[in-house]
């Protein structure tokens, strides 16, 4: 099976991405699913590597890390990094700069599309 989330929210003051994230993780070490994170809007931010965070809070740049290092594919809309100073030398590991034209790419190739 093939599964596409699209993240929407900021990294931090709504749990939206966090959750989204969680489910990748869970998704992509399953046998025979792939997949596909795309990070949109102020999701982009999820993406950044050294965040520093405050005790008891989640990394977010972790799980990305994590999903990646299972197989996931994570992009990260450029207008949306290029709209909030974010550079790809800026990006945890795992994901990268991706376009408009990637995620319609994604959407057609799968079989279920989550947005959170």
């Amino acid at each position: 099976m093939n599964v596409l989330l699209i993240l929407n929210d900021p990294a931090y003051g709504t749990e939206r991405s966090w959750n989204g994230l969680r489910l990748a993780g869970s998704l992509s070490k399953r046998e025979g699913v792939e997949v596909r994170v795309f990070l949109v809007g102020d999701a982009v931010g999820c993406a950044m590597a050294g965040q520093k965070i405050p005790d008891g809070y989640y990394h977010l740049d972790r799980m990305i890390l994590s999903a990646a290092r299972h197989g996931a594919q994570v992009g990260c809309c450029g207008t949306c990094m290029d709209a909030r100073g974010i550079t790809e030398e800026m990006l945890t590991e795992g994901a990268r700069r991706s376009s408009l034209e990637e995620l319609t790419n994604w959407t057609l190739w799968a079989d279920k599309v989550a947005s959170f």
